[in-house]
Order: structure tokens, then C-alpha cells, then sequence
């Protein structure tokens, strides 16, 4: 590898990281947000030696370019996604002991984060994943948008609001988490009810995200009873030689079940004080394909 090449591949792996984490973030997908990194490294090289050596700042241009591309298409899976079967969810990704997930960025990664972002159009969630997950200067995002940067600033300002209003409170995963998964799974496998109140809130939140080709429930599951029936029912109809492993996805304890090699439910638990208050499970087959084989950051 030639020098001029060397020294390029080395100015994008640097920043590799934090892209496809941006990405990821803007397309819940993480097949989506590699493609889109990999469509960045080629800009980047087909700028050649001389262009990029005119690149001030090689971080902010990479950033601009990643932001635009998977801008461009969240808005053509926007109408995709609007006629969506049931809830939808993001593609989960393992983050077992991954240093690149930061405390600063953890909130940013969690399915329940990711699924309020969807209600954002794309140009508000590029704003608000810019500016207020990446730390952006207002200055530098305005161009990605193709708006003044006056414009740029009410942008976030109403994409901040809206998240504030839809997304509780963000609590780090307590030091007890597998605690309560362990006491979770045996309630689920003896049918005890009284032991799964004891890790469920009353409001506990049930999200499945089945796409077309699995049966899922259409709706949010709210409420202690209704969610602890659709427990009981689920757990009844599990195949017998199903491998059951834990796992931290998306910066929150889960579980990842397997069929003869495959990936075919992953559970995501959202965790308050002593008690699980969102349980989100993904059945999609398309979004399970890469479970295990990516790590977010």
C-alpha cells in the first residue's frame, strides 16, 4: 500500500468508529448505516491526494458526508416504513463488553430511544442526533440539512422538545440487572405470576416487532396483567431444544434466543430502580440476520 493510500485509509479508520455509530443511530439498521459508511470511504478516496489535502478538517467532512447519505436514505425508507406491519423496532446489536459504548452515548443506543427517534421526520432526527448526541456545531450541521443555520436552530429546538416529551427518563442499567433477569426467567418458565410482579412494573410496556413475516402482537402491550397472560401464553409455545442466552444489547440486558443455530427472538429489557418497565422483543427476521456479527459503538 503506497503512502498517500496508507495515509488515507489511516485518517478514515480513525474516524470509522463514530460514523457508523451515526449512522446506525439515523437508519436503525446496522447493515443500512455499513453500507453507508462504506459509500463514505469512497468519496473520501475518489478525492485523491490532492483534494484531500485541502480538507481541513477530515473529521467534519467525513461527518458531513456520512449525515448526508443516510439522510438521504431515511427519506426514501420513510414511506417503507409508515406502512410497516405492527410496532417497529430497531435492528438489535450485541454490546457485551464493548468499550466504544460511552456512558455519554448509551441513552442514544437503546432500542426505546431509537424507536422515539423514528417519530421524528429525518431531517429532525439528523438535527437532533447531530447536536445533541454528537455534539455538532450548529454551524457545522446547517449545510447537512440544506437550511440557514437560524432555520437549523429550530429545527432542534423542536425535535429536543418533542423527545423530552415522548421519552422517559434515562436510567443506566443497575448493578442488579442479572438478578432480575435470572428471577424473570424462572418466573416465566414455572408460570409464577406473583414472582414475575416481582420484577415487572405495574405499567410495564410490551413492544414485539414481527414485520410481515412473524406473528407478533400489533399493538403495545400495557399493564402488568395483560403482559404477564402474553408471558405465560409465549413461554407455553416455546420449542423445546430453544437455546437461551443473556446478553447486554444495545447498552440493556437481554436475551437472545437461538433454533439450530439461529437467531430467532431477541429480548431487550428497560430497567428502573428494582423493576423492568419496557420489555421490547424482535421476531423480524431481517433485523435478527447480523445479530452477533456487529457491535455498536
Amino acid at each position: 500500500m503506497s503512502e498517500p493510500v496508507a495515509e488515507s485509509v489511516g485518517s478514515f479508520e480513525v474516524e470509522r468508529p463514530r460514523l457508523r455509530a451515526l449512522a446506525y443511530r439515523m437508519l436503525g439498521s446496522m447493515a443500512d448505516a455499513d453500507d453507508v459508511v462504506q459509500e463514505t470511504w469512497l468519496r473520501w478516496n475518489r478525492l485523491g491526494v490532492e483534494g484531500r489535502a485541502v480538507v481541513e478538517r477530515p473529521a467534519a467532512w467525513l461527518t458531513t458526508a456520512t449525515s448526508r447519505l443516510a439522510l438521504d436514505r431515511l427519506k426514501s425508507a420513510q414511506h417503507q416504513r409508515e406502512l410497516y406491519v405492527g410496532p417497529w423496532l430497531p435492528e438489535p446489536v450485541l454490546t457485551d463488553d464493548d468499550p466504544a459504548v460511552s456512558v455519554e452515548l448509551a441513552e442514544s443506543l437503546t432500542l426505546g430511544f431509537l424507536a422515539v427517534l423514528e417519530r421524528l421526520g429525518p431531517v429532525e432526527r439528523a438535527v437532533f442526533l447531530l447536536a445533541d448526541v454528537f455534539g455538532e456545531p450548529f454551524a457545522a450541521i446547517a449545510p447537512v440539512v440544506g437550511r440557514s443555520e437560524e432555520a437549523f436552530r429550530q429545527i432542534a429546538s423542536r425535535a429536543r422538545r418533542r423527545v423530552r416529551e415522548e421519552r422517559h427518563s434515562f436510567h443506566p442499567t443497575a448493578v442488579n440487572s442479572d438478578e432480575l433477569v435470572d428471577a424473570f426467567m424462572a418466573a416465566c418458565a414455572f408460570g409464577d405470576v406473583d414472582q414475575l410482579r416481582r420484577v415487572l412494573s405495574d405499567d410495564v410496556v410490551l413492544v414485539s416487532d414481527g414485520g410481515r413475516e412473524v406473528h407478533a402482537a400489533r399493538r403495545p402491550v400495557l399493564g402488568f396483567h395483560r403482559v404477564s397472560r402474553l408471558l405465560t401464553s409465549l413461554t407455553k409455545r416455546l420449542p423445546a431444544d430453544l437455546d437461551v442466552e443473556r446478553h447486554e444489547v444495545n447498552g440493556e440486558p437481554g436475551l437472545v434466543f437461538s433454533l439450530n443455530g439461529v437467531v430467532w427472538l431477541v429480548m431487550v429489557f428497560e430497567q428502573h430502580a428494582d423493576r423492568f418497565v419496557a420489555l421490547r422483543l424482535v421476531l423480524n427476521p431481517e433485523k435478527l440476520r447480523h445479530v452477533g456479527l456487529n457491535a455498536a459503538s
